[in-house]
């Protein structure tokens, strides 16, 4: 039970960061800032980038049926395609949670052509704070609705190393 406090202080350390335009004086932030996010359903890799180079690269699980993109709500895949980043939800279900601004006007168009509802709320979020199966099975299976999971440390690297309307590139 040591780890909890640690947990706040970290997402506390978050949370101020993020609120905060700049760095307080004689503090440094030891996260680079991504302008860009790249998914890679195919290698489950997200990356995050600073003009083009590679930051950091995170290891992730995707929606049940992660092959082809999202096409209406409940089909348990992983949209694909250009997005941006959304608003943060440090009282998520799943740790923390961003969200992707999923469906944009081409998903619903298509889904409205098909008639059916895109779905929505899409995000990249950490484990469940109530899991119903082993760690392992999440760090080794594709088990969200149709979201990006990561692990709850790699979800408070994004967290810091991210800000609000970035884009993110999901790729097949």
């Amino acid at each position: 039970m040591k780890r909890l406090p640690l947990i706040g202080f970290i997402l506390g350390l978050g949370l101020v960061m993020a609120e905060r335009p700049a760095a307080a004086p004689g503090f440094v932030s030891q996260h680079e800032k991504a302008d860009y996010l790249l998914v890679v359903k195919s290698e489950r890799k997200l990356y995050l980038l600073k003009d083009g180079e590679v930051l950091r690269s995170f290891e992730i699980a995707l929606g049940l049926i992660p092959n082809g993109p999202k096409q209406r709500s409940g089909d348990f895949r992983t949209p694909e395609g250009i997005y941006q980043l959304g608003a943060r939800n440090p009282s998520s279900d799943y740790f923390l949670s961003i969200q992707i601004s999923y469906p944009d006007s081409e998903d619903v168009a298509r889904a409205r052509a098909a008639a059916v509802d895109p779905g929505g709320q899409i995000m990249i979020h950490g484990q469940p704070n109530e899991p119903k199966y082993s760690e392992s099975r999440y760090q080794t299976w594709d088990w969200t609705d149709g979201c990006i999971a990561v692990s709850n440390s790699d979800m408070v690297d994004i967290w810091l190393m991210t800000d609000e309307a970035i884009p993110i590139e999901i790729r097949p």
